[in-house]
């Protein structure tokens, strides 16, 4: 298996440098300037999707530097809708693979325009998001949105293909907040659809640019046919590359810590003596395929923070017979439900639970935990 190259990448791997970037934030100005992609952002993101650190963590060192909630509400509202779509997904569970309040509409096909995975739809900050997004396995949030606009909306793709290739290519692969926030493009988890002009892509990527088939007025979305350079719609095909099972050592006098895609948090029991298992599952890999990069990506933090760690890659069950493990610790997961042993509960910003109709319904029970 290729080796994640570090110096290609806008994410570390060592958690003191994790950290570093955690007293980095400024959530004042980020506030302020995160549409923009030259804005204040904290690119914490894939270390958050693969349980390096909580929301609640980044939450607590950022009130530690003395900013009061009124001043960074934006910043904690950002955090939290993590573990809104989070808690959505846990409520929900297999739903969020379907349009989960209204039918997509208009649709015609459920692929992806070709245009878009080539990265040549014509619209420049669109088509640079993508190739950087291939190259680092991010993409700010805005392009993410225009990407998920012109796909659904104006290439009337469903909603789910495109998620799908979108999160095969990110680092912070979260499918709660990918898929959801996909469907609330395309109008299957909100009451409206969102789109964006050429004039709105130019003002916050600091681009030119006209004559494309998004530089419109915005009452023009409304009767817009599909752009002919989105027609072209063939199947895709993802599949993650896992690498050679290895026979693993294993103390049977201790217990078994099980991490995974959504977990590889360096500080859970560090402490202790334990079996350390980094769980790879055909069966979920399959359902929610991701890439080398990101394959590479989890191998390699896993391996630089978490000592003595080894890779199974199998179905839980099997790891079970085969190793004869008794005494297992999972941490709490959508995608863990078919784990047994003893769950612990993940570090949420807030206790609030459940399942909330709208982001808002669930920030206005958080917000009363705050000290303002």
């Amino acid at each position: 298996m290729e080796l994640f190259n570090q110096e290609n990448t806008m994410f570390p791997l060592a958690y003191d440098e994790i950290l570093q970037r955690v007293r980095a934030i400024d959530p004042v100005k980020y506030s302020s300037t995160r549409n923009y992609i030259n804005g204040a952002i904290t690119h914490l993101s894939p270390y958050i999707s693969r349980g390096i650190i909580s929301t609640k963590f980044i939450l607590s060192e950022v009130l530690k530097k003395g900013y009061k909630p009124a001043q960074i509400e934006k910043f904690i509202q950002e955090l939290a809708w993590r573990d809104y779509w989070q808690q959505v997904w846990i409520a929900k569970s297999d739903a969020i693979n379907q349009d989960l309040k209204h039918p997509q509409t208009p649709v015609s096909n459920n692929s992806i325009s070709k245009s878009i995975v080539d990265s040549l739809t014509g619209v420049e900050a669109l088509d640079d998001a993508i190739e950087a997004l291939y190259k680092t396995g991010y993409m700010h949030n805005h392009l993410r949105m225009y990407t998920a606009a012109v796909a659904c909306n104006m290439g009337q793709s469903h909603w789910k293909v495109p998620a799908q290739w979108m999160y095969y290519h990110l680092l912070d692969a979260d499918w709660a907040s990918n898929a959801l926030s996909w469907q609330w493009v395309s109008g299957a988890n909100a009451n409206k659809k969102y789109v964006a002009n050429q004039e709105n892509i130019n003002k916050y990527c600091f681009t030119a640019q006209k004559n494309t088939f998004l530089d419109v007025p915005y009452e023009a979305f409304a009767s817009m046919k599909i752009p002919e350079i989105l027609k072209d719609t063939p199947d895709i095909e993802l599949k993650t590359p896992l690498p050679k099972q290895t026979t693993l050592l294993i103390d049977g006098t201790l217990p078994t810590c099980i991490y995974n895609f959504y977990n590889l948090d360096p500080l859970w029991k560090k402490d202790i003596s334990v079996n350390r298992i980094l769980l790879l599952e055909p069966s979920h890999f399959e359902a929610y395929p991701v890439s080398q990069k990101t394959i590479d990506f989890i191998l390699n933090i896993s391996k630089e923070n978490i000592d003595t760690i080894q890779v199974y890659v199998g179905e839980f069950k099997d790891l079970v017979t085969d190793y004869k493990l008794t005494n297992i610790y999972f941490k709490e997961h959508p995608l863990s439900q078919h784990y047994h042993g003893i769950e612990e509960s993940r570090d949420w910003m807030f206790e609030v639970q459940g399942y909330f109709p709208s982001f808002f319904s669930f920030w206005k029970k958080c917000k009363k935990q705050l000290t303002y």
